[in-house]
């Protein structure tokens, strides 16, 4: 099964263990991923609002580079919000004559066209589910994750119902549930699956950004998780790296691990930890994974604290703060 990879660039800096991870159970399961060349950024979610032609165009290009240099008419995201920008570009430009027509002109200055719908832009989580099977996710699993309680966590992204095509309940999706199940795991029956982890609300409004992210650690404590899976990028920043920062806001003493299911995906095929990037995390999973065996070297400490003169949007630390 060949298919073009879009990693995004969240993959590329803090989500470099979900591409680590993707990649090598892409391996192990058959899948070849030729990354799309030449990729751009897809402007996360705000870009949209400011500039709609520029936004388009910058999505759009993406689109145009997979369809000129990969010959495949399929393209894999991990990224929810890449995912969700990709097949919501393709969507719009298709019913949009005019913008579309605005933004054709954009990619021609570049020596570039798409002609909407031409790609079948995909989720990590629909293809694996989808394509690759519970059956064969199964029988691929040689150390199973018994004994694991995993709260399944989607967010609010990829089961936008007007964008999505796995075709899944919006307020329930299961696929990923029965995913964790196939690899031995005890799901949580988590009623916040879908709900959204705030974003960048932790840069707008701490208050609003940490009421959100305690919302969905809370619910997961109170069903006794040890490991909360995620499929975005967006939601294991907000979740992992600052749930120190929400503990501290509200005297609260959560500790549940956010791992990227790619990385129990690879736990349960035998994988090293370190090969699927488990230690990078900032909420440690190595006490939740002893329940299934699993030994997690410790590593060091995180970067020094951010220059005075650093403009940049302050980020988790290791420690559960903010540098």
């Amino acid at each position: 099964m060949k298919y073009s990879y879009f990693p995004g660039c969240s993959l590329e800096k803090n989500a470099a263990s979900y591409d680590v991870s993707t990649r090598a159970v892409a391996s192990r399961l058959g899948m070849q991923f030729t990354e799309i060349e030449d990729w751009n950024c897809c402007g996360a979610t705000e870009y949209v609002s400011l500039n709609l032609t520029a936004a388009y165009s910058l999505i759009a290009r993406n689109l145009a580079q997979a369809t000129k240099n990969t010959g495949l008419d399929q393209v894999v995201a991990p990224c929810s919000a890449c995912y969700l920008n990709l097949r919501k570009a393709d969507k719009v430009l298709g019913q949009d004559a005019r913008l579309a027509d605005r933004v054709g002109k954009a990619l021609a200055a570049g020596g570039l066209s798409y002609k909407p719908g031409s790609l079948h832009i995909r989720h990590l989580l629909d293809v694996l589910y989808q394509d690759i099977g519970l059956d064969a996710l199964g029988a691929a699993v040689t150390k199973p994750l018994t004994g694991l309680r995993i709260a399944p966590y989607y967010g609010c992204m990829i089961v936008r119902p007007s964008f999505h095509n796995g075709g899944e309940d919006p307020e329930y999706p299961i696929s990923l549930d029965k995913i964790l199940k196939a690899l031995g795991a005890e799901v949580v029956d988590y009623p916040m699956k879908a709900h959204c982890c705030g974003g960048h609300m932790t840069q707008i409004s701490e208050a609003t950004g940490f009421e959100m992210i305690r919302r969905l650690i809370k619910g997961a404590d109170d069903y006794q998780t040890d490991v909360i899976a995620t499929i975005c990028p967006m939601c294991q920043l907000n979740l992992d790296g600052f749930q120190g920062a929400m503990n501290r806001h509200f005297s609260t003493n959560y500790h549940i691990p956010v791992l990227y299911f790619t990385q129990l995906i690879g736990l349960a095929m035998g994988m090293a930890p370190k090969a699927v990037g488990i230690g990078d995390e900032i909420v440690s999973a190595a006490k939740a994974l002893t329940k299934i065996g699993t030994a997690v070297e410790p590593e060091p400490a995180g970067p020094a604290r951010r220059k005075k003169d650093d403009k940049s949007l302050p980020m988790p630390s290791r420690g559960g703060g903010v540098a």
